[in-house]
């Protein structure tokens, strides 16, 4: 007697969803970790040096987390207003931050004393960086200017205001520690020589700037702000080169693969969007529960950090080789076979037998009643594992697998008016979905076909086959217009394309161009 083949549940790729490298690259973190700060998350900094630890700016205080911390190993408090922009030197031992109250304070990452005040802003410092030398700092302020200050003497260098509203954000080189950018609400983008008395370059975003980012290799610059992300070309004299609108709310912070090939943004709009540089097409998009304000990648790309408006930081670690093993060995099955030695300590050898253990097949409910020919009960238990999880694959493989048989519709009849209301919902909530209307429309058509004759008993299910007949009906208006759309584009298409010219018969001229053709002019007109 044959074995019973269990029914094979097919896997549906998600509508509108794509299994690419870069969706199984991004995958491949962990769930997330997440902690409470104290309020909104506004800057994420990571050092660059090994193991990397993190600063994180919320509120009055600046915390730092280690790797896979869940407490900060590291907490500066100094500050009497709101805190901003904790930023590590290039060396990871100092640490630079902003504050509402207009001072810049520097700090040893070792200590909890500044080791710097610097005064003279009159308003809130969002912006802090250090320049590539490590021994200045540039500053941005709500006071429409930028500053630039000497760490040994505590003095200011420089200073510009060319900006007409609140600088929020801005980046120095790392090539040449003269350049820095900065980034405003007046829409544009300046970029400073410390050696010039005014910008060398300005961009307009046409939207308030809320971030700013240089390429490794400081030719292109990327700014945020408004719905858009845009790509300036600085060896072309600031040529836009791109403009990017994926978001549908404003987007507040950029950060950048460790090779340089994704691009990463975030917006108040919850996601996080993932570019391709090369095209700068989206290839993965993660999803947070509140709208994101800081974002950070990992210098070695083994962790994502990302700061909400909520004060959750969340954390996402890459997964290591051997949690990949081990992932992939739960989802294996057990070995097939045993070793029958004598010995506790026995080593198995080439040329023993390896006898086969047998592996018990576990089947599904529905399965276990199609074993029994028991259809409608299989039937029954495929629908209330849908009305569980809500997975509609189970139903439609039940379903298709009772068709094959030629049973399906024997399996639907014989229905009291919960079953079948039930039965309905189903179909409503499925029937359209391109995956498995093949199946569903046929189910539907014996529905209809059995139970035609008491339509008008129950009110439930009267409401429930208007209702699937209008959504039928909709569908197949939205496939007719389709295809006169696609009828359109066609007709343009082959408009479009140029007409290729063919000789007429019997002459050497071609088509179009004969004596008497719609080409040559004719003696009328030559009389006009």
């Amino acid at each position: 007697m044959a074995s019973f083949k269990s029914t094979k549940i097919p896997i549906y790729p998600k509508l509108g969803e794509k299994v690419t490298p870069d969706t199984l690259y991004w995958k491949n973190y962990k769930a997330p970790a997440q902690i409470k700060e104290f309020g909104a998350v506004t800057s994420i900094d990571f050092s660059p040096l090994a193991p990397h630890n993190y600063a994180v700016t919320a509120s009055t205080r600046i915390h730092i987390y280690g790797p896979f911390s869940q407490e900060p190993v590291k907490t500066f408090t100094r500050f009497k207003d709101t805190a901003y922009s904790g930023k590590f030197r290039s060396d990871g031992q100092l640490l630079v931050a902003g504050c509402e109250d207009s001072v810049v304070r520097l700090f040893d990452v070792s200590g909890k004393v500044a080791l710097r005040v610097f005064k003279g802003h009159t308003k809130g410092v969002h912006v802090t960086d250090f320049t590539s030398d490590c021994y200045h700092i540039l500053t941005g302020s709500d006071d429409y200017t930028c500053r630039l200050w000497d760490i040994p003497n505590s003095t200011e260098l420089t200073s510009y205001k060319e900006h007409t509203d609140y600088i929020r954000c801005g980046t120095t080189s790392k090539l040449n520690r003269d350049i820095f950018i900065t980034g405003s609400y007046d829409h544009t983008l300046r970029v400073f020589d410390a050696r010039v008395e005014k910008s060398v370059m300005t961009m307009d975003h046409s939207q308030p700037v809320e971030s700013v980012l240089l390429y490794p290799s400081e030719g292109l610059l990327v700014s945020a702000g408004g719905r858009y992300v845009k790509v300036w070309d600085l060896l072309k004299g600031g040529q836009p080169l791109v403009s990017l609108k994926n978001h549908h709310k404003t987007v507040t912070c950029l950060s950048l693969s460790s090779n340089g090939q994704r691009l990463l943004s975030a917006s108040l709009d919850r996601h996080v969007k993932i570019y391709n540089t090369t095209n700068y097409k989206v290839v993965h998009n993660f999803d947070y529960a509140a709208s994101i304000l800081s974002l950070a990648l990992a210098p070695d790309d083994e962790s994502i950090v990302v700061g909400m408006t909520n004060g959750v930081l969340s954390i996402k670690h890459r997964k290591s080789p051997e949690e990949k093993k081990e992932v992939a060995g739960k989802q294996r099955m057990r070995p097939v076979y045993r070793v029958f030695v004598k010995g506790r300590n026995y080593v198995p050898k080439k040329d023993d037998f390896l006898v086969s253990k047998p592996v018990k097949s576990h089947l599904a409910k529905y399965d276990k009643q199609l074993k029994r020919f028991n259809i409608s009960k299989a039937l029954d238990t495929a629908l209330e594992s849908w009305r569980k999880n809500r997975n509609p694959e189970i139903m439609v493989a039940v379903m298709k697998e009772l068709d094959r048989r030629g049973t399906l519709k024997n399996a639907l009849a014989g229905r009291d008016e919960q079953n079948l209301s039930q039965l309905l919902n189903f179909l409503i909530g499925n029937v359209v979905d391109p995956r498995f209307t093949p199946v569903l429309i046929t189910a539907t058509e014996m529905i209809l076909d059995i139970y035609q004759a008491v339509v008008g008993q129950s009110s439930v299910v009267d409401r429930q086959l208007v209702r699937l007949q209008e959504l039928v009906e909709r569908e197949i208006d939205y496939q007719q217009d389709l295809l006169e759309v696609l009828g359109m584009l066609d007709t343009l298409f082959a408009a479009s394309l140029p007409r290729k010219e063919v000789p007429c018969p019997g002459s050497s001229r071609p088509n179009g161009l004969a004596e008497g053709g719609l080409g040559a002019p004719g003696p009328q007109l030559q009389a006009a």
